[in-house]
Formats: C-alpha cells, sequence, structure tokens
C-alpha cells in the first residue's frame, strides 16, 4: 500500500511521491541522527519487502523530527531533494543521486532556537523551503541565496510550529498547524495575515492535503483524535474558517500520524494521480457535500499489515459533522427555464492514521458525494 507522506508517530518516514529506477523510495528518520533510504521490491513470494539503500549522518546527538521531498507534485527530474529538521534547530537539504544510488548534504544552517520540528518545500518553487520550531516560528528560505537569513519570519503562531504543507494542487497556498490547537491557511504571496484560521482543540501535529480533492485537508490533532477540514471556503469566498467535516476518535493515545492514500480503491495497483477539473464552460456554480459513512477497514498493533477492503464492514463510530452539506437532486427540467441541474459524484477515499503511545495503526476510508450545480 503506497501513502503520500509520513505515518508514523513523529512523521520521521516520507515516501518520494514518484517512482526511483521503477521502484518506491522511502526515506527514515532514525533516532541517531541520520537519513536511510529504502526501496520496495517485489519478492519471490509474490509480496514486497524492503531493500536498504543507503544513508546520511546529519550530526552528532541530534534526533532527525521530519522529512519532506521536493516531488510534491508528483514531477520527477534532477536533482532530486530532500529537506529535513533537527532537534538541534536545524534544516539539512539533501541531494538524491539516482543513479547510484546516493546522498549527500547539500546545505545545513541553524533555523530555529529550539527544536525544528518541521521543515516543507515549496513544491511549486523548490528552491524555497518552510519550517517551523519550538520558538513559535515560522520561517522561509531560499536556497539559492545565504541560509543563515530567512526570506521571512512570521510569529502568528503562539506556541510551537509542528506542522507544515504546501498545497500540491493550488499554488501558493499553504497550510500551518501549531502546539496552540490553530490550522492556519496562508497565501504565500502574504505571509504577513493568514486567510484562515481555525481552532482544532488539540495540538496539530501533522496536516496532510487530499491528492486529488483539493479543498481538503486532514488533521492530526494530537489529544483531540484526527479531523477533515473543509477549505473551499477559505479557498473562494474569503472565509475565515474551516469547518470541521469529520472526526476520528477512536484511537486512545495522541493522535500523531495521518494520511491519505494515493491508490484508487476501484484498482489499488493503480496511483489515484489526476484531479476532476470543472471547466468554466460548464457553468458549474459551486460543489455541495453530504458525508457518508466512515468505516474502519483495518486495525493493528504494528505497521505490517494487508487490507482488504468490503462494503459490508461495520461503521466506526458516528462522523460528526459540522455545518449543513446537504445532497441536492437535480432540479426539473425541461421547461425552457434557467434550471440548475446536479451531477453527483460519489468519492471514496482510504486513509491511515496512528498515535503515540499505543503504537496502533488504522486503516479507515471516508466517503462523501460532491453535488456539481450548473446552469
Amino acid at each position: 500500500m503506497l501513502w503520500s507522506g509520513a505515518l508514523w508517530k513523529a512523521g520521521t518516514t516520507s515516501w518520494c511521491h514518484v517512482p526511483v529506477a521503477e521502484h518506491p523510495l522511502l526515506a527514515v528518520a532514525n533516532a541517531k541522527g541520520a537519513v536511510e533510504f529504502c526501496c520496495l521490491t517485489g519478492s519471490e513470494k509474490n509480496s514486497c519487502k524492503f531493500k536498504p539503500l543507503c544513508s546520511v549522518d546529519l550530526g552528532d546527538e541530534c534526533l532527525t523530527l521530519s522529512l519532506d521531498w521536493s516531488t510534491g507534485r508528483k514531477q520527477g527530474g534532477s536533482p532530486l531533494q530532500l529537506v529535513s529538521s533537527d532537534s538541534k534547530g536545524r534544516l539539512s537539504l539533501l541531494s538524491v543521486d539516482e543513479s547510484s544510488p546516493s546522498v549527500h548534504i547539500m546545505q545545513q544552517w541553524k533555523a530555529h532556537d529550539f527544536e525544528a520540528w518541521i521543515a516543507a518545500f515549496d513544491y511549486w518553487n523548490t528552491h524555497v523551503i518552510y519550517s517551523g520550531g519550538d520558538d513559535s516560528k515560522l520561517r522561509g528560505w531560499d536556497a539559492r541565496v545565504s541560509p543563515m537569513a530567512p526570506v521571512f519570519t512570521c510569529e502568528r503562531h503562539s506556541m510551537g510550529v509542528c506542522s507544515i504543507q504546501c498545497h500540491p494542487l493550488r499554488e501558493n497556498l499553504l497550510a500551518t498547524g501549531s502546539y496552540d490547537e490553530h490550522v492556519l491557511l496562508w497565501d504565500t504571496r502574504n505571509m504577513k495575515q493568514s486567510l484562515a484560521d481555525t481552532h482544532v482543540q488539540g495540538g496539530v501535529w501533522r496536516l496532510k492535503w487530499h491528492p486529488t480533492q483539493e479543498h481538503l485537508l486532514l488533521a492530526a490533532c494530537m489529544h483531540n483524535g484526527f479531523k477533515i477540514l473543509n477549505c473551499q471556503g477559505a479557498m473562494e469566498e474569503n472565509k475565515e474558517r474551516c469547518p470541521v467535516l469529520s472526526s476520528y476518535v477512536l484511537h486512545n493515545s495522541l493522535a500523531y500520524g495521518a494520511d491519505w492514500s494515493r491508490l484508487t480503491l476501484k484498482n489499488p495497483l493503480v496511483l489515484s494521480t489526476e484531479m476532476p477539473v470543472v471547466h468554466e464552460d460548464e457553468g458549474a456554480t459551486h460543489v455541495d457535500l453530504e458525508v457518508h459513512n466512515l468505516k474502519i477497514v483495518y486495525e493493528s498493533p504494528t505497521a505490517t499489515f494487508d487490507v482488504l477492503l468490503d462494503e459490508d464492514q461495520t461503521p466506526a463510530s458516528p462522523v460528526q459533522v459540522e455545518g449543513s452539506f446537504d445532497f441536492q437532486q437535480p432540479g426539473p427540467g425541461g421547461d425552457g427555464s434557467n434550471t440548475k441541474l446536479a451531477k453527483a459524484q460519489r468519492e471514496t477515499s482510504l486513509l491511515a492514521t496512528c498515535s503515540f503511545y499505543d503504537n496502533v495503526l488504522h486503516v479507515w476510508k471516508w466517503e462523501i458525494s460532491q453535488t456539481i450545480s450548473s446552469a
């Protein structure tokens, strides 16, 4: 099963978004301050295994706290890069040679006074890197110039900044989360004022944009479970808050890891890489959402798993829905009037979540209906 990013407790594992030498590539940050690289290969028994490739040490007496690939828009190319952050407040920019394979540190610099909890690329301009630290600062860096001075420093969060993700489908949109329990959306062209501010009542350890539905944002909220936010209003209508579509609270420990699967449920061997596009000439006016059952499809105390999707699985705890997301039936037609017609699309997403102290991984699916109304 391929996921779009990190799953484990501290977000210190990360899949490259594109195959390397025709194999999935995984970066693993360990507690010894090193980043290890493995590829996923097939075995003789019709299963998969990890093959160690290479590793790089980031320095003595540090913990590697986050990893992010430069391939967030699913675009390959040279050089293949990875950025990491560590417990000494440093960022390290790594270059991966796909032919060897080998890895080396291109640049390393002090970014924060305390732990640098998170580092992330701007997927639309991978020379730009964002970082967040326990000093409550969100910073931007340009790798083409001296990294000794940040491009900007923002102190909008009141506590440590521990999650950042650039939107892979919408340019200039950035999501950040903090121990202060707030998720902020930003237009990267103006980092003085956030676009939206949502209080999720739990420290936001990880944020993940949906790989195809650009308005959906998954948040791991530590003491308050996992939440799916609808950011459509903030993107299109300048609303200052993103309503919570669903909450998942079956974990009995800190909600630390969360991610969407990039595989389609109809064919689990095919990556879902294209986002449904509504063209302007179709006269689209808005998209309404109806949330369906949230079902748990796998629970395990280990990170090794096989998933079988079964429509008859017993639903998990009730979905908590905020706001009105009504399914609109197509209106009457044929009378010559300018009647809005509705096109209904139903999408099922597969997610994985994991918690800290109990070491449990949950795999679950979440269904929504989209009604696209047009004139």
